[in-house]
């Protein structure tokens, strides 16, 4: 039960603060505990992630400012001009909007936090963010935890 809360609490912090590894986390948890604990392990750093990406959601939305990313959103660049070919691609085609968020969210390319603010900014509905980026990180975490322990269990 203690390492649950542990991994819910470090995948909030590592949704808020990308310096923050969940992966190298959990993958250290393998070692340590069963695969039933693993599981919830999953389940809880999947919420957790999802509960740390809502602001950066929100900040698409419009709903919280941040003067560093307004900024940044101002300033021509390479950045400015990528983010607005997938937003323009995103509101034109809702499905693919929601196709990105899904595969970003699971395999973290394009990288996941820039991804977040443009489902906010394309207007991807809150329950819609929240269901995808739960079910495909924790897709992403299971398969973080359990192919090692999968592994380690095939060693005589």
């Amino acid at each position: 039960m203690v390492e649950t809360g542990l991994a819910f609490l470090v995948a909030t912090a590592s949704g808020l603060l990308p310096v923050i590894n969940i992966e190298l986390y959990l993958l250290g948890a393998v070692v340590t505990v069963d695969d039933g604990a693993l599981l919830a392990m999953a389940l809880a750093a999947g919420v957790g992630q999802t509960l740390g990406k809502l602001p950066y959601y929100y900040v698409g939305r419009g709903t919280l400012a941040l003067p560093w990313f307004q900024r940044r959103a101002r300033t021509p660049g390479k950045w400015a001009a990528r983010a607005e070919q997938w937003r323009a691609r995103a509101e034109e085609r809702p499905l693919w909007g929601m196709g990105l968020l899904g595969v970003s969210s699971l395999v973290s390319v394009p990288p996941f936090m820039v991804v977040a603010v443009l489902a906010g900014v394309v207007r991807i509905g809150p329950a819609w963010f929240c269901t995808i980026t739960f079910l495909t990180r924790t897709a992403r975490f299971l398969v973080v935890v359990l192919a090692p322990a999968w592994t380690l269990s095939l060693l005589p």
